[in-house]
């Protein structure tokens, strides 16, 4: 499953459109999400945003061996892009550092 997390774009096809960092986790949860594209601005920053993703995904790899899925960042907001890439590299460290 590949999932694009926004609050205004549409999805590219093939892709599932999804608005909230709390559902993205609930689809993360089934370990059925192969492909993740984050925004960072989802328009309600107390429901979350993109970077909240980024962080649960983070925890569940260090705390649980979760295998993380692929993960692009789609933000137009500069500074977050930034921040969220740097939690894709640290998440791709700790991955490979957990293989056999």
């Amino acid at each position: 499953m590949r999932i694009f997390l926004d609050d205004e774009r549409r999805p590219p096809e093939g892709w599932t459109l999804v608005r909230w960092p709390q559902e993205v986790i609930a689809l993360l949860q089934t370990h059925k999400v192969t492909h993740l594209s984050l925004d960072h601005d989802l328009g309600n920053d107390e429901r979350g945003t993109g970077y909240d993703v980024i962080v649960w995904v983070e925890r569940a790899v260090a705390v649980d061996g979760f295998v993380p899925p692929a993960i692009r960042v789609h933000s137009a907001n500069s500074s977050a892009r930034i921040k969220m890439e740097a939690g894709i590299k640290a998440i791709e460290r700790l991955h490979k550092a957990q293989r056999p």
